[in-house]
Formats: C-alpha cells, structure tokens, sequence
C-alpha cells in the first residue's frame, strides 16, 4: 500500500475502517444458528502467482505484523494469509499473528499440477510452516486454483491432508500464466466446479470451508451447495458417529 502513496496511518485506518464494516454486517445478519467469523485478509507482498521476490521468515514477519497488529485491536475473530505463493512468507505471517495473539489460517496457492508456484509441493509447505512454527495455523486451506488441480497435490496422501480445511477456487482451469494473459474472464463451468469441490470432501476429512475465488460469482457457489451439501452433512453424521463409538469404548 505504500506504493501507492498511503501512509502508515493510512494503513492502520484503512484496515480498521475495513473491519469496522464488516462488523456492522454482523450485527445486522447473523443469528443464533448463524454466527459470522469476521476475518483480517492479508495478501501477499508480491506478485500473487510469481514470487519473484521472496522474503526470509524474519522479513516476512516485520513486513506483515503491522497490518495484523491493527487486526489484534479490533473485533476481528481471526487472521488468514491468502494467496502465498513459498513458505517463508507464510512462516513469518503466522509468527505475527501469534505474537499479536491471533488466531491464523494460512492459505497456498498451486500451480495446475498442484504444486507451489516455487515447485514445492503442498505436503512440504505445509509441513515446513508447521515446523517453523510449532504448529501455529490453526488450519491451512488452498486458493485461486481450480478444485480439480488440488487433486494432484493430495498425492502422497496421509495424516498432513488432516491440516487442510478449505479451498476457495477459480472457476477457471487455466494456469496463473494464462490467466494474466486472459483478455476475457473465463467463468469456466459451474456445474462441473461444483462436483469437483464434492469430490474432494471425500479426500479431505477435515474439509469444511469451502467457496469461489477468481472468477466465480453467485453460480458457482450455487452449485457447490446443490452438489455438497448432502455428502457433507453425510460425512458430518459418520464423523460424530464414530466420535461417540470412541467415547463410548473409552468409557467401558
């Protein structure tokens, strides 16, 4: 934002104005059975599908902490790095947040082969910021990336899937290369969006947040809930079965 010509006051009231907003939202719309997680959104620095220029952790820390240090002092439920393209920054990130005492989501984005933009695979990213930081994100969830392209990264699959939480997709299956060269948005096909983001509910057991990022509109997310709603509350009744079954063993 600095280059754009705001200060570091600016900065601070613009985040807090932002949040300011969407706490008013919450106090119109939510109910008892629908509660709003208000969430401070912070981007990466760089380019979101080149990380030509990549930070150290420590950098990564210093560049992000103001921005959530501003998140800490308002009624912000959480924060969420979305859109990180290498580990580092997203280290330095969820070590921000912990010294702020906020809770934190950390969001990669993949390549069609569903790797990291870096090469690395997902189990690695993943496994690297875990360590760094001592298990810090409270989950891990993957944007701007067709729902289909995730299926290559679960490969190995095993216990690290367990950290992935979410996934908010592009309607679009191109790669970030084409889509920065796309002279129109291609919306892609709903229908089929929505079946892949059902497929993968099979895959990830921990799947719970699932929406639309670059190029889906009301469509898509229409179709992810005519096409997962009913595996998800099947999934939802077979885990708290099998919670209870555990209880009950534990307890005999």
């Amino acid at each position: 934002m600095r280059k754009l010509g705001y200060s570091h006051q600016d900065i601070i009231s613009v985040n807090r104005k932002a949040i300011e907003l969407l706490c008013d939202i919450r106090d119109e719309y939510e109910t008892e059975k629908t509660r709003i997680i208000i969430d401070g959104c912070v981007g990466p620095r760089g380019d979101g599908y080149n990380p030509s220029a990549m930070m150290s952790a420590e950098e990564a820390q210093a560049y992000h902490a103001t921005q959530i240090d501003v998140f800490s002092k308002t009624n912000a439920d959480m924060v969420s790095g979305l859109t990180l393209t290498y580990p580092a920054e997203a280290i330095g990130i969820a070590r921000a947040a912990k010294a702020v005492g906020m809770p934190v989501v950390i969001s990669f984005t993949l390549e069609t082969d569903g790797r990291l933009p870096t090469g690395q695979t997902l189990k690695e990213a993943i496994e690297l910021v875990d360590q760094a930081t001592q298990n810090t994100p409270a989950y891990y969830m993957v944007n701007c990336v067709h729902p289909s392209h995730l299926k290559h990264a679960l490969i190995p699959d095993g216990t690290w899937t367990d950290r992935i939480h979410g996934i908010r997709g592009n309607s679009s299956k191109k790669s970030h290369a084409e889509l920065n060269e796309a002279k129109e948005l291609d919306e892609g096909d709903p229908v089929e969006f929505g079946e892949d983001n059902r497929a993968l509910l099979n895959k990830l057991k921990n799947l719970n947040t699932i929406g639309g990022c670059c190029g889906t509109n009301h469509r898509h997310i229409e179709e992810i809930c005519k096409a997962c709603i009913n595996v998800f509350n099947q999934l939802k009744r077979a885990n708290h079965d099998e919670i209870q079954s555990t209880a009950s063993i534990k307890t005999d």
